[in-house]
């Protein structure tokens, strides 16, 4: 199982940035997605998730501001984040578990204010 993230970058508060996902080694339709983050000192958390049946949670800090979505032809997950804070400013993973967990290799996410 492979995950590559793409789409980080700087952006200004309020601004807006989109993050992708493609895996390979799965079948990737039935998986349930997730988007986590991380910044140093502290632990992994938990972005956003979306299930096999298009079925989108979200940590509270993030809800109406960020969409999950899947493309199972491209066998992508993406995360739209509207009006950033700095405090959004984190490494984001992707991430899906078959039998154990997988990652992708992280992409930066800077918000300046």
């Amino acid at each position: 199982v492979q995950l590559q993230a793409s789409g980080g970058g700087l952006v200004q508060a309020g601004g807006s940035l989109r993050l992708s996902c493609k895996a390979s080694g799965i079948n990737f339709s039935l998986y349930t997605m997730k988007w986590y983050r991380q910044v140093p000192g502290k632990q992994r958390e938990s972005v956003a998730m979306i299930t096999a049946d298009h079925t989108t949670d979200y940590e509270d800090d993030v809800k109406g501001r960020f969409i999950i979505s899947r493309d199972n032809r491209r066998r992508t997950v993406n995360l739209q984040m509207n009006s950033l804070k700095p405090e959004d400013t984190a490494v984001y993973y992707c991430n899906t578990k078959e039998r154990r967990d997988y990652w992708g290799q992280g992409t930066q996410v800077t918000v300046s204010s």
